[in-house]
Order: C-alpha cells, then sequence, then structure tokens
C-alpha cells in the first residue's frame, strides 16, 4: 500500500503550521496554533470527495487513504465514516469497516443507508443476527426498498426461518417485477423444505425474467435431472454453466446460499461424465475479448 498522507504534510500544506525557527538567542514565547476547525473539515470532505472518485476509477488503495484522513479532518461528517466503512468492506476488512459504519451510525442514527450498508457488512462476516436487527432499523425509516428485503431475506434464510425468508423475498419482488434474485431465492427455500414442485416453478419463473440469468438455470437443471428427467435437465446444465462456469464450483454455490440438500443433489449432477464433458471444453476456451469502451 503506498505511503499514507500524514496529517501533518496536509496542514503544511494548507499552511496551517509552519516550519520557520526562532533566530538564534531570541526568547521563545508560548504560542498555541490556532486551527480553523472549519477548514478542516472542508479539507476532509474534498479529500471524502476524491475518495468517491478514485473509487470510481478501482483505486481502492488510493481512496482507503483519503477516507481515513478524511475522517481525522471531519470527525462528525457520517458521509466520511460510511465512505469509509464502505471502502474498507470493499477491501474485505469487515471487521474495520463495521466499526467505521457504526460510527457513521452513531453521528446520524436516522439514515436508513447506513444501517442497510452495515446489516450486509454483518451478513458477510457471519453474523446473521445483528444483521437481521441491522436491516430492521433501515427498513422502519424506509420499508419500501427491495434490496434490503432481499438481503433480510437472505439473513432470515441463514437464521434457518425459512418462511420468514419466503414472506420478504416475496414482498421485494413486490416492489421491483424485474428481480430474478428474489424469485430464484424462493426457489432455493421450497428445495430445502421438500417442496420441489414449487421450487422447480420459481426458477422457471426467475428464467422468465431473465434468460440469461445462470444460476435458476443449473438448480432448476439439477431438480429436473434428480426427477428422473435427465435429458432435459443434462441439456439445460450446459447451458447454464457456458453462461457462467462459476456456478460448478460447490463454494461457490454455498456462498449463493445453496441449502445442504440442493448442494448434494449438485453434486451428483456436476459428477456426471457429460457435464464434465462440458467443463473441460469450457476451460479449452480461449478467454472471451473485452468488451469495446468508447
Amino acid at each position: 500500500m503506498p505511503n499514507r498522507i500524514s496529517l501533518v504534510s496536509l496542514l503544511i500544506t494548507i499552511g496551517l503550521c509552519s516550519s520557520a525557527k526562532p533566530v538564534l538567542g531570541q526568547a521563545l514565547v508560548p504560542h498555541i496554533l490556532q486551527l480553523d476547525s472549519a477548514q478542516l473539515e472542508q479539507t476532509g470532505l474534498s479529500l471524502a470527495e476524491e475518495a468517491v472518485q478514485l473509487a470510481r476509477f478501482q483505486q481502492f488503495e488510493l481512496a482507503l487513504s483519503r477516507a481515513e484522513l478524511a475522517t481525522q479532518l471531519a470527525p462528525n461528517s457520517q458521509q466520511a465514516w460510511a465512505l469509509l466503512g464502505s471502502l474498507y468492506i470493499q477491501a474485505e476488512d469487515l471487521e474495520q469497516g463495521i466499526a467505521a459504519l457504526k460510527q457513521a451510525q452513531n453521528i446520524d442514527s436516522n439514515n436508513a443507508d447506513i444501517s442497510f450498508v452495515l446489516g450486509r457488512a454483518y451478513f458477510q462476516n457471519g453474523d446473521h443476527q445483528k444483521a437481521i436487527n441491522q436491516l430492521k432499523v433501515g427498513l422502519k425509516l424506509k420499508p419500501d426498498s427491495p434490496g434490503a428485503l432481499f438481503d433480510l431475506g437472505n439473513a432470515y434464510y441463514k437464521r434457518g426461518k425459512l418462511k420468514r425468508a419466503i414472506a420478504q423475498y416475496e414482498k421485494a419482488y413486490g416492489l421491483e417485477k424485474n428481480l430474478w434474485p428474489a424469485v430464484n431465492n424462493i426457489g432455493l427455500v421450497e428445495y430445502e423444505m421438500g417442496n420441489v414442485d414449487t421450487a422447480i416453478r420459481k426458477w422457471r419463473e426467475a428464467i422468465s425474467l431473465d434468460n440469461k440469468a445462470a444460476e435458476p438455470l443449473l438448480a432448476l437443471a439439477v431438480a429436473l435431472y434428480i426427477q428422473g428427467d435427465q435429458e432435459q435437465g443434462l441439456a439445460m446444465g450446459e447451458e447454464a454453466l457456458r453462461l457462467d462456469s462459476r456456478y460448478a464450483d460447490i463454494e461457490y454455490l454455498d456462498q449463493n446460499l445453496w441449502g445442504k440438500r440442493l448442494l448434494e443433489d449438485a453434486k451428483r449432477f456436476l459428477a456426471t461424465p457429460r457435464i464434465q464433458e462440458t467443463l473441460a471444453q469450457i476451460e479449452d476456451l480461449p478467454p472471451a475479448s473485452p468488451p469495446f469502451s468508447r
């Protein structure tokens, strides 16, 4: 990581600190440097804006150093703390990210978005009950947030509260009709509850919302294969893996909330000779060319 901008060097740059030495033999007069708190805060907010721009260009280390200094110069700015927390999370430093977000929340307890980001951070950190608590706080302030409702459904699912999870997914989908992940996850929950036909119906619905979504297509393929419709299941599985071969990784499926029952069935499906041959062909393909950018 590049050297961080020090507070002293910044003060020298903006003229708030002097390096001049007293003349030899001159009596030293006690002096207290008067810092302009408003100017410091404005400098901090400017650094936060720079951090946002750097983050947009994927310069996360530089963005993080500026965000850290921004919170020192503007310690009462919830925007600076929220930005710092988000950047820490981006850097996968969840503990520091959560600490910074909690500081932002202490400054502005009525900001729903901070609660939502904090809830997702707790979820990533494996503390699903705290995730639920934070998401519910945010939803009291901003109840019509499909993303937060979806996240709450995920947290309930990980806590084993399956019916509550489905209720949140349904609310999220009711607010955003193209939110196929909500419909897909209802299928995941239904499958774990043993309601295979309902799960299949939900995955078909998710595919109708986005026919390029690999996850519901693979889940449907696995379910059909296990039910005995092997030819259709294998064909769908091949199509799904050509769309996104990451779904051939059981760990990746687990991260995407596939439950124990579906994971066991997926292992059997992915181990079939036809799917293994398809994966070998995919691995032999040259990487796709990057899209042309204007």
